[in-house]
């Protein structure tokens, strides 16, 4: 399984150092106007990712960092998508090489475990941030020495209860039931989504064996690849029963459209939107989410990292360690439907409620980063069609 808080608005712009122009939008989550400037108590938080997640830390994180600790500041650079990922990466790997300040004071991206393991990152754990102890200890590995796990999210299988009386429990039950079911069943392409990528990783490591699937999880063998042969055969032997029988959705949430209209029965789906959708009403009440075992869908931490040469450590660990206490991590569940990183039994009742058919703590990781898009290019090339 995986793992994975809402929307700010931006007081200050100031532009990413990237050879890239207009690579990174950058925002400001308090009341400040002295853009890029780095202080003893200021945080530059740097995020990859959507919206959601730029919101999160402008309207929530930050302004509760910043109320629960009068003179910092929290000042969030934001890259879409992480479409410039790569740049980035190379920026904190130059600037480490130089010993010289990245830019930022603490990263939330998908690369944050590969930056670890490359040591571009400040080794962590419960002594500079408490809160660690009561994280899982298997998302603290799947982070290297330097990542902070501090959100999460998995893959569940979404069915219709009005059509699916009782959805499969095992991938075998899950690959039986499409091929009983034809149409009924979808996935988006991995490389537009990562419910899509989880279901085809999860069909791929019905064949993998073992030792070989755990060094596809922290590094990158491209010889290892031939070990995936068996599971693109099986994935292109399911074209004649998915829905358009091999044209598959465009993204996450195209396949969550098709599922709530009732063109399809059953789908995997990523754990923080299938349930941001039922509480908004755009999925009927009719689909429920289960995960199925033998494997079971992937999922994961979200990492923070402070870089090694950070001038303002400190406060990114000070910020790390109140990201990870218990109202904080409601914000997360609250507003991003995400899995909180510490222990479900010290959030309300109500919140706990949200994950009654979801393991929270037992996150099977998916395949590190380079391997992931090796398996999505050769998913395009193996798999649709005909």
């Amino acid at each position: 399984m995986k793992f994975t808080t809402a929307l700010r608005s931006a007081v200050a712009v100031t532009a990413l150092a990237f050879a890239v122009s207009g690579c990174a939008q950058s925002s400001t989550a308090g009341a400040n106007n002295a853009a890029g400037e780095a202080g003893s108590k200021t945080v530059r938080v740097f995020i990859s990712g959507d919206t959601n997640i730029q919101k999160l830390w402008e309207k929530d994180l930050g302004p509760a960092f910043e109320k629960a600790n009068p003179g910092y500041r929290v000042q969030v650079q934001f890259d879409l998508h992480g479409e410039h990922d790569a740049q980035t990466l190379a920026k904190l790997s130059s600037s480490a090489q130089q010993k010289k300040d990245a830019g930022f004071d603490l990263v939330d991206a998908g690369f944050v475990p590969k930056a670890s393991s490359a040591n571009l990152l400040e080794p962590v754990d419960s002594g500079k941030v408490p809160a660690l102890a009561d994280v899982p200890a298997d998302a603290i590995k799947a982070g290297g020495t330097s990542g902070i796990p501090y959100r999460g999210s998995s893959v569940l299988l979404a069915y219709n209860t009005k059509t699916v009386a009782a959805p499969p429990k095992t991938l075998d039950d899950l690959l039986a039931w499409i091929k009983a079911n034809p149409g009924k069943f979808t996935y988006n392409s991995p490389k537009s989504g990562g419910s899509g990528a989880a279901f085809a990783t999860t069909v791929l490591d019905k064949y993998v064996p073992a030792d070989v699937r755990q060094k596809m999880t922290v590094g990158y063998d491209k010889g290892l690849e031939s070990s995936w042969d068996q599971g693109f055969a099986e994935l292109k032997g399911l074209n004649p029963f998915v829905y358009q029988k091999g044209v598959y959705p465009n993204g996450n949430q195209q396949t969550l459209d098709l599922l709530a209209s009732g063109q399809i029965q059953m789908a995997p789906v990523w754990s923080d939107m299938f349930t941001t959708g039922v509480a908004n009403g755009s999925i009927p009440a009719s689909v429920k989410a289960t995960q199925i075992s033998d494997p079971s869908f992937t999922g994961g931490a979200a990492y923070l990292g402070v870089p090694a040469d950070s001038p303002n450590k400190d406060a990114a660990l000070k910020l790390a360690q109140f990201v990870l206490q218990p109202d904080q991590q409601a914000m997360i569940v609250k507003d991003i439907s995400g899995y909180p990183a510490i222990s479900l039994d010290k959030l309300p009742k109500d919140l706990q409620d949200k994950f009654a058919n979801a393991d929270t703590k037992n996150l099977r990781q998916g395949y590190y980063n380079d391997m992931s898009k090796d398996m999505n290019n050769l998913w395009d090339q193996k798999v649709p069609g005909q």
